[in-house]
């Protein structure tokens, strides 16, 4: 369409469209696709094609797990489908209140509150426990929705080189005594699969007396033998101020939660805009999440399959000659250089029956384009052998191999 005038606003949704059409042109266009059916935890149904599904996020294969679709069943027919509105004045249903019960025991904390989306939780938290005159400090690779949440917040936001502890010392040393200061990072980082130095990130925060808070996206479920996240992986309990979470990733449901002390859920109950204003999650979704955490506890091979596989794909892909960065996780980037040779990449290997997808400047920085593959508890060791055979042919074909 033309749009009335040629403004700003008009110029980017222009530039963005061009960027699509031409990459589709190029039959290089690989997001949104749908998927049709999802089959075992391992395999998808994508454009009448089964694949591997080497995209996912439920890195424990929870994903149709009978139990946690049984109890999400049961409360559409308890509860119905959705609730009358915000928790605050419609009222909040019990199975709610058991979900918040049952992370608060899973996280180790006194209390818990959820959100709808685990975006929402970290723009709503970050901007509602900071403001104007306090400081906001963040590893430069965190998540988007860390980074808007600093933003909208108004504190004085510092930003430190990734997982550089002396430069995190610096930017704790710029903050004037008797301000307020917050220390925010992700656990594992969600496009390269490495941890925070989370020992070095705790002794800092003491020693310059700032809240810690931890984005555990993409650590429950995958650190420590009970899959209950960094503090137990590094064996350091009760060293987090703010526990944040998704229930959308390794929990198959939707949503986003905070595990801290009481006062602290307590006070984000009644201020943050996000829980005040916006609907409370659908009584399913609840159920579905809820059952999720226990699973996690009553089946513990789950965990110890992840790690075996994970361990199997990232020596494999390094052992024909990828570099997948400084991942330790089950989030494997496949660094392919230019973003044409990373769509190029998917190409071959969605071509050749491997589901992955290709994560490509801004999202990375320029020359770090890459195949952000994962795998999970779902994947067999030879469906494992197999995919890195087609990713090790794509590299070849397009030149990200060379002898």
């Amino acid at each position: 369409m033309e749009y009335p005038i040629k403004d700003n606003i008009a110029k980017r949704v222009t530039a963005m469209n061009q960027r699509v059409e031409e990459i589709r042109s190029k039959d290089l266009y690989f997001y949104n696709q749908t998927i049709e059916e999802l089959r075992g935890g391992s395999r998808v149904l994508v454009n009448g094609r089964e694949m591997g599904m080497y995209a996912s996020y439920s890195y424990l294969g929870l994903v149709g797990h009978p139990k946690i679709n049984q109890a999400a069943q049961k409360a559409i027919e308890k509860y119905g489908t959705g609730t009358h509105g915000v928790r605050t004045l419609a009222g909040s249903l019990k199975i709610h209140q058991e979900l918040e019960e049952t992370i608060a025991s899973f996280k180790h904390a006194e209390a818990a509150i959820t959100f709808t989306s685990g975006y929402v939780t970290n723009l709503t938290v970050v901007s509602t426990l900071v403001g104007r005159g306090d400081y906001v400090i963040s590893d430069k690779l965190n998540h988007a929705s860390i980074v808007d949440g600093c933003l909208m917040s108004g504190a004085k936001f510092l930003r430190f080189p990734h997982n550089d502890m002396t430069a995190l010392e610096q930017r704790l040393q710029q903050v004037p005594d008797g301000f307020a200061k917050l220390v925010i990072t992700d656990a594992v980082f969600s496009m390269d699969g490495d941890l925070i130095n989370f020992p070095k990130v705790v002794e800092l925060c003491r020693k310059y007396k700032a809240w810690l808070m931890i984005d555990e996206a993409h650590s429950v479920g995958v650190l420590g033998e009970k899959g209950t996240g960094i503090e137990e992986y590094f064996n350091m309990p009760n060293t987090i101020d703010i526990k944040m979470g998704t229930l959308s990733k390794t929990i198959p449901s939707v949503g986003g939660y905070v595990a801290g002390s009481k006062d602290l859920i307590n006070y984000l109950r009644h201020a943050s805009r996000a829980y005040i204003f916006s609907a409370a999650l659908p009584p399913a979704q609840a159920a579905a999440a809820k059952t999720a955490f226990e699973v996690i506890l009553e089946e513990p091979w789950r965990i110890q399959k992840l790690r075996a596989n994970t361990t199997q794909f990232i020596n494999g892909l390094r052992a024909r000659g990828f570099d997948t960065m400084l991942t330790e996780t089950a989030i494997v980037p496949v660094l392919c250089g230019s973003d044409e040779a990373a769509f190029s990449m998917t190409r071959v290997a969605q071509r050749n029956g491997v589901f992955v997808l290709p994560v490509v400047s801004p999202a990375v920085p320029p020359g770090l384009s890459r195949l952000r593959a994962t795998v999970t508890a779902a994947h067999e060791p030879q469906e494992i052998e197999q995919a890195m055979d087609i990713i090790e042919k794509a590299g070849w074909e397009v030149g990200v191999l060379q002898k």
